[in-house]
């Protein structure tokens, strides 16, 4: 885990670059469990393209790695994401993940494929999504700042977590059930990582080392993958 340079502060007000308050940032998290192996998976991988291009949803490609085995190893797999949708398997009572599988806000899931089905949930928590998170993600010579503050307090604790992500990159598929397909990927997560536990009732800041320039998300979820509560994206 990187070095955090500072933890929780006692008290302070989330301001903008231009002085004013913070306001939250209205926006889907939306996860994509997907593989290179997969011969389902293209189809949703060229959704989660689209979803990306709107600005009120944040598209992320978590790559699986249980597919490996078919005979092509996924350049981009991690067991850590493949751990990720088990535990959102176990939090739903799910006995079993799939590909190519959309995770809504933490809270839906639906076959990644299914246009009107990922759209209308997407909707659905847009009109109901709370928005008293302040939250505010900055970076400056190798160093993220995050903030954050709340209006009502939680009643349970929000886990602060921060994603890298590559925007792009078109792989050519030689082996597998995908052997001979180029297939482009979008919003490839590198890098996954839970910084804090955050009880809400001060505000937060946090300052991390980062190396490079990809794009950053940090995440508000509820513990045991709950709801996402806030997001904050930093192209």
């Amino acid at each position: 885990m990187r070095h955090i340079l500072a933890s929780l502060c006692t008290a302070f007000m989330i301001l903008s670059p231009g002085g004013g308050v913070l306001a939250g940032d209205r926006s889907v998290v939306v996860e994509l469990f997907t593989s290179q192996g997969c011969p389902y998976c293209p189809p949703a991988d060229a959704l989660l393209e689209q979803l990306a291009l709107r600005d009120d949803v944040v598209a992320l490609a978590l790559h699986v790695d249980y597919w490996d085995y078919i005979g092509w190893k996924d350049t981009f797999g991690s067991p850590e994401h493949s751990a990720r949708q088990r535990g959102y398997a176990s939090a739903g009572d799910r006995k079993m993940v799939y590909t190519p599988q959309m995770i809504v806000n933490g809270r839906d899931h639906v076959v990644g494929t299914r246009l009107t089905d990922v759209t209308d949930l997407i909707d659905r928590q847009l009109a109901t999504m709370r928005e008293d998170i302040a939250v505010e993600v900055t970076r400056n010579e190798g160093l993220v700042h995050i903030r954050a503050e709340v209006e009502t307090p939680r009643d349970m604790p929000l886990m602060v977590q921060l994603l890298r992500y590559i925007p792009s990159e078109t792989v050519e598929i030689e082996h597998g059930e995908n052997a001979g397909r180029t297939v482009t990927y979008t919003n490839i997560v590198t890098e996954l990582e839970q910084l804090a536990e955050w009880d809400s009732h001060t505000p937060l800041d946090l300052e991390v080392a980062i190396n490079g320039s990809d794009p950053v998300v940090v995440l508000l979820q509820y513990p045991d993958f709950g709801t996402i509560e806030a997001v904050a994206h930093l192209r």
